[in-house]
This record gives structure tokens, sequence and C-alpha cells, in this order.
């Protein structure tokens, strides 16, 4: 890899901000495979990072930065450059509520409640232009900070029209735009109003080099691209001609970083979290879950699937308890409220139907605390990941990484970790709740030692690509 400037673009940044109670601004540094990523290179290369003000504190911090410049206001970045933007309200709404997480999120994740929604009307084409003056406000940024044949790294669906805006202007920029969800088949994608789904497509087709996290969403975007733009695709190298260009379309399944959470895990705070859990549960077998409150994730029918496991196998009641955590997701989205309602009701019926005085069946805690997550990684005799749809679904690879005795991993088909944990985990069809609930009881059938090479096996392809080389795979892939 070359030592040319490094941009990223994402919507959400390395770092946050609280605003505490004596109205001074506090900072914390962000999670995720991105922000691992992009700190090995950080120290080693100049590097510039451009995201969004996305709270009140936000806008706080970069009001009071020169520029918005994070890092010259003296926050820890984690050793890159950070323009964090402050967007106008309204523009950012309908572009980051309205088109990208209530329309876009819903087409690729194939989600909607089609006799009811979408409706595309003259609302939604003015919520769309706030999406491009949301991109363009991305581009201006990046093109004030390009050197001469940087690299730029766009990130997601936030973005997708930013490749084309830069290289109109900018055709010496090498740029790659990575979709860290799935991408949705032609016959799906259709739903959006043509002219939009073509300026989606084309705006992606800006960049040099795509990557998704999975074969089949690579190749679902390949198929929108031949259908919608009547683009040529070479199935054989995976590009696709358009505009008298070639791009180069790739995939990388991001793995866990299995050195970083091991030492995340063996703190005090993780062990503290341990022992409370113990206390809680008994000797009882774990199935846990570790979610964000949103509709793909299908918490509802990973309940229902524990509730019939119940009803099905007696044997059980008593013996096994649920942990699941789900950390609130989207509160602006109506449907994803609606959603988190109905997770506390399924949870409430199942404990009413078969909780006695002594045992509490599900354990349902709607709040983010990573320190807990971990430590219920580590004690879980069963994870259950069963998403609808997932670009990839992290918390399937890093529970099997932090397991301490060795854990059954019940995977949805339809997650991109599917494709490389399936031979080690039992698959389920997510809609299928008496499936998941006869893998449920399969996994918490399964003997020590067949649950100890699985999860060998399952740790070793889950950090088969660590967040750095992840990130440094795709900017070689401009070289």
């Amino acid at each position: 890899m070359d030592k040319a400037q490094i941009l990223v673009a994402s919507n959400r940044g390395p770092v946050s901000f609280s605003i505490g109670d004596d109205g001074t601004v506090r900072s914390r540094r962000g999670g995720g495979g991105l922000v691992s990523g992009l700190s090995s290179v950080a120290a080693e290369i100049d590097t510039l990072w451009v995201c969004a003000a996305l709270s009140d504190a936000d806008r706080k911090a970069a009001g009071a930065a020169p520029e918005g410049r994070l890092d010259k206001a003296g926050y820890d970045v984690g050793g890159a450059s950070v323009r964090m933007l402050d967007i106008p309200a309204e523009t950012f709404d309908n572009a980051y509520n309205s088109v990208a997480n209530s329309t876009l999120w819903f087409v690729h994740h194939m989600l909607y409640d089609t006799p009811n929604k979408p409706a595309f009307g003259a609302r939604f084409r003015s919520e769309w232009a706030d999406y491009r003056a949301y991109n363009s406000a991305f581009a201006e940024a990046l093109l004030t900070g390009a050197d001469e044949g940087a690299k730029v790294a766009v990130q997601d669906y936030h973005l997708a029209l930013v490749p084309r805006m830069l290289r109109v202007r900018r055709p010496d920029l090498r740029i790659t735009h990575f979709s860290h969800t799935p991408w949705a088949p032609p016959e799906y994608f259709r739903m959006l109003p043509a002219e939009i789904g073509r300026e989606l497509l084309a705006g992606m087709l800006g960049a040099d080099y795509l990557g998704f996290l999975s074969v089949r969403w690579a190749d679902a975007f390949l198929r929108c691209c031949e259908v919608f733009l009547r683009a040529p695709v070479n199935w054989s190298t995976r590009a696709v001609e358009y505009g008298g260009r070639i791009v180069r379309v790739g995939v990388h399944g991001l793995g866990a970083d299995a050195e970083g959470l091991r030492e995340r895990a063996a703190a005090e705070d993780v062990a503290q979290w341990r022992e409370r859990l113990r206390e809680r549960v008994g000797d009882r077998k774990l199935v846990v879950r570790v979610d964000r409150t949103e509709l793909s994730k299908n918490i509802v029918r990973g309940l229902e699937a524990f509730g019939e496991l119940l009803r099905e196998h007696p044997e059980w009641r008593g013996r096994v308890t649920h942990l699941a955590f789900a950390y609130p997701s989207r509160g602006g989205v109506a449907e994803y409220r609606a959603y988190t309602a109905s997770v506390h009701a399924t949870a409430e019926a199942i404990n009413a139907e078969f909780g006695t005085d002594g045992w509490t069946p599900v354990v349902l805690e709607v709040n983010d605390d990573y320190p807990r997550s971990l430590a219920s990684y580590q004690i879980a005799d069963v994870l259950l990941v069963n998403p609808i749809r997932d670009g990839m679904n992290l918390v399937a690879k890093e529970g099997p990484v932090l397991s301490l005795d060795g854990v059954a991993l019940v995977l949805s088909t339809e997650a991109g970790a599917a494709d490389d944990l399936g031979a080690d985990a039992l698959l389920v069809n997510p809609y299928d709740v008496s499936e998941t609930a006869a893998a449920l009881h399969r996994a918490l059938s399964m003997g020590d030692e067949e649950r100890r090479q699985r999860t060998e096996r399952l740790a070793e392809a889950a950090a088969a690509l660590p967040p750095h080389r992840w990130f440094a795979d795709q900017l070689r892939a401009l070289d």
C-alpha cells in the first residue's frame, strides 16, 4: 500500500459527545470495525476523517472547533484529523431519517410492509433533494482537504452519491465505497422511483472500487447495474463498465478484532458483570442474544422460538435462561419505537406463561452496556443470531472469540456471517420459528466436546479478516 493521503467519509465519526450536568462537553471514542481499521493506519499515513454531527452535543463541539476540526480542538480522535460537519437540522433529518434509515435501509433489508409502505410522492422527492445536499456537503469537505492522488474511502448507504460527485470534479482521486448493509436484488430495488434508483447506482459507480461484505450482496448490486443502467458486467472478474470506466467490485467479510476484544474482556468491569450475571441465573444454561432493537434483527421471532422451545420441550423449564440484551436504535423512526414495544410485550408474555417465583425465563434489558455484552459472550452456552437480513453481524463472530467454555451458535442463513461461519453454526431460516426452536434444543443438548471443537473453528473463521486488514485490503485495491 502506497503512502498517499487517506480521506474517510462516514455518517458516524470516531468520536461522539455528550453534555455533562455542569454544561461541559465530554467526548467518547467510538468502536466498530471502521474505527479499529483506521486507527491502524492513521499513525503512519496522513489521514482525514469527515463525519456528521449527530446530536446537539456533537454540534456544540463541532461549532467550537476550528472549521469543525476536532483534532485541532484537542480531542482524542485516534491519530487522525477529524472534521465534523454541522449540517442544517432539517437537511440532516430528511437525509438521515427519511431517506437513509426509512427508505434505503428498508429497501436493502427488504423490510417494507408493502400494502402500506412505501409511497414515493412529492414529499419524498423533496427529502431526496436533502439527501443529495447532505452528500454534497460531504463531497465539498473532502474536496477541500484532498491532496493530488489521495485515496478516499466512502462508507455506506448514507453517502452513496459522494463517489460520483468527487469523480466529476477530481478525476485524480482514487475512490472506494464500502456497503455495510446487504444490497437489494433487482426485484426489490425496483421499488425505488426509477430516476432515483439510477442516480443511486450511478453515484456509487463514481468510485474505482466498490466493497461488500458478502458475495450475495456484491452480486445483487451487479445485477441491479445490468437491469437498471444496462451496464455491461464481467461476472468472472466482478467488474462493471459505466461512463467509459471500469469499476471493480470486491468482497471483504469483516471479521472480529480478536486481540482487542480479548484485551477489553479481561478488564475488571467485565469480570464484575460476569459474576453478576451468574448470580442472577445460577447454574442454568444460558441462551444469549445481543442486538440493537431494529427490525432486521428479528428479536421478536427469536423470543417466540424460545417460548416454543419451552412449550415443546418442558424438560428445559427452570433449567435455561434467555439473556436478551437489546440496545435502543433509531428512536426517531416510528416503526422502531413500535418494534421495541413488541419486543417488551413478547418477553413479558413468555415470562407470564412459564415463569415461577424462582425462575425468570427471559431476562430482557433494553439498554446499551458493552462490558455486560462481553461478559455474556464469555458465559453463553448458546448464542442466538437470527436476523431477517444482515450485511454481516459481528455479534456472531465476537461471541465464539470470547467464549470461555464453548458456545453453540444458532445463526440465520440471511446474515452475511453465514458465509464464513455456516460450517460450524446451526443454520436456521429466520422466519421459521419452529426450526429455530428445534435448533435451540439441539444447541442446548450439544455435548461439551463437540461445542468446544465447533467454537475453536468458529473463532478461527471469525477472526480471519480483522478490521485493520479489512480496511487495508480496500485501500490496497486502489493501488
